[in-house]
């Protein structure tokens, strides 16, 4: 569905005042767009998905409990798969709050072995951070 003319030059609008307050961010944003996965694996795991379905079917129908716990997690795997969840991702982006100075990092970074223990430290920084803001009484 093609945007009105009053939506572009709203979205125009928005593009010059992202420009205006942040030029770098905006100029790094410029373009990209987040490519899915390519069809060949959407459609090779929606293929795995219809195979899981089919054993719960099977499970199901030969009342064999084990066959259709199997076929459902070979249908989540398959799903999985096919929307490219857990595949390594991109690194994303980091994201600048202008007004509050808050930055936030989007997407998942590569990480190395030996690195849980960072993980579960920054995980709980983060975690008490909203804590207080909340109790400051700042919207998170």
């Amino acid at each position: 569905m093609p945007l009105s003319e009053h939506e572009q030059k709203l979205l125009e609008q928005m593009e010059r005042a992202l420009y205006a307050e942040d030029p770098k961010f905006a100029s790094s944003m410029k373009g990209q767009r987040r490519a899915g996965p390519p069809k060949k694996r959407v459609v090779a795991g929606l293929c795995v998905a219809v195979l899981g379905l089919a054993c719960v079917v099977a499970g199901v129908g030969l009342e064999l409990i084990w066959l259709g716990g199997l076929g459902f997690a070979v249908m989540v795997a398959g799903v999985a798969w096919a929307s490219g969840v857990g595949s390594g991702g991109a690194d994303g982006a980091t994201l600048t709050d202008t007004s509050t100075g808050r930055t936030r990092h989007t997407g998942r970074a590569r990480r190395t072995r030996g690195a849980a223990d960072d993980r579960q430290g920054r995980f709980m920084q983060r975690m008490e951070n909203r804590w207080d803001e909340r109790r400051r009484g700042g919207a998170y």
